[in-house]
């Protein structure tokens, strides 16, 4: 793997370190501060909102600045807030940095997908989309495995500290690593960047792309923050660290994903939705057995098959936005982030009303959902190739 792709993994691998390192540890923090599982699943579901409150506004500013440019502050910048989690003295206090942890996510994630489908248009978008979503997907076991070992073992509070250093270290390497855009085309007036928003928000094509992230992002934030009550009751009683320690089943996305961007550039983007839909049902079914490993292996399956459709809906919306890609980045990780804050809470009230099951009921309707945009996203018959960008976006 050369330099520049080894950046574009450690992006995503240091973004997602922070995002959801909170999921293995709510049972913990709901006996800490005294809180009801939805109050404690704020730690998660109002760092996604801030992605998706900021995502908007990134993406017109990389058409003018650059990617490099708001990818690497924007990484640096994380860092701080990630480390003074460790400082909160209430739960409100911890939610509250957990938001300005969300304030800088956008500038990696959504610049990150525009600049992969410039940098590598027409000779294999699938592949490299796939390297960034493998790397999202070590960080996101690393944060929630290394919170919940370390919690356990040392303190929660040390274990905010040791992320953001790990943060700001990789930070430097990718601004050592990550070359500066050799096909970026800078908006001439934020006007233009302005408009070319709206005109993504008049595509119906993107609008259901978006719809479609929205709805597999729902299911992913209602499932692992939620499994992770279930699993801390009896009769399975999993403590932080093992908590974390089921996040184990990403490690099968590093595999499955680089896999899935192979798949995708063969048979397409509508075949690739029917794949992973089928993955995340079947997964949320088996988490119904009652058997721990049974369990875990459904959880693999089913982050599995969101792992496909991440890699699928990135690379389709810079496919059917054809140009301004990081102004349409931008509105797919808002719709994107915005569905998984939903995800937190709408699970919640189901978790509340019908435990384990209902969620399942509810994660298996929306990922059904999703299907159902992605193939309105892609026309009937469309082989919807990445190298095929600009053509088709226009």
């Amino acid at each position: 793997m050369d330099k520049t792709m080894a950046a574009v993994m450690l992006a995503g691998l240091c973004t997602f370190l922070n995002v959801y390192v909170t999921q293995p540890l709510l049972p913990f923090f709901r006996h800490l501060f005294h809180a009801s599982e939805l109050e404690v699943s704020l730690t998660v579901s109002v760092t996604i909102f801030a992605v998706a409150l900021v995502a908007p506004f990134v993406g017109v500013i990389a058409e003018r600045k650059g990617r490099k440019k708001v990818i690497v502050p924007s990484l640096l910048l994380l860092s701080l807030p990630t480390a003074l989690c460790g400082t909160a003295s209430s739960l409100h206090a911890l939610i509250f940095w957990r938001f300005l942890q969300g304030v800088f996510v956008p500038g990696v994630i959504a610049v990150m997908l525009a600049y992969i489908v410039e940098e590598w248009e027409g000779r294999g978008v699938g592949g490299a989309m796939a390297a960034y979503v493998s790397g999202t997907v070590m960080g996101g076991f690393l944060g929630r495995f290394l919170s919940g070992m370390i919690t356990t073992h040392w303190s929660w509070r040390a274990a905010f500290v040791v992320l953001g250093g790990l943060n700001l270290v990789g930070a430097l390497l990718v601004r050592a690593w990550l070359p500066l855009s050799t096909r970026f085309v800078k908006a001439e007036h934020m006007s233009h960047a302005l408009a070319d928003a709206r005109r993504h928000l008049r595509n119906p094509r993107l609008l259901a792309n978006f719809g479609t992230g929205a709805a597999v992002l729902f299911c992913l934030v209602g499932c692992f923050t939620y499994t992770n009550f279930y699993l801390a009751a009896p009769p399975y009683r999993l403590n932080a660290a093992q908590l974390g320690s089921v996040f184990f089943v990403y490690l099968v996305g590093v595999v499955i994903t680089p896999m899935s961007g192979k798949f995708l550039d063969r048979h397409g983007f509508r075949r690739t939705a029917l794949l992973y839909c089928a993955m995340m049902i079947a997964g949320l079914l088996l988490t119904l057995a009652p058997s721990l490993p049974v369990v875990i292996a459904g959880l693999a399956i089913f982050s599995s098959g969101v792992f496909i459709a991440q890699a699928a809906a990135t690379v389709e919306t810079g496919a059917i936005a054809g140009r301004a890609r990081s102004s349409a980045a931008g509105l797919y990780v808002t719709f994107y982030y915005f569905g998984g804050s939903l995800g937190a809470t709408v699970t919640g009230w189901v978790w509340e009303w019908k435990r384990w099951h209902g969620c399942v009921a509810l994660l298996a309707s929306v990922a059904v959902l999703s299907l159902g945009l992605a193939l309105l996203s892609s026309r009937p018959g469309e082989q919807l190739h990445p190298e095929e960008a600009e053509i088709v976006g226009d």
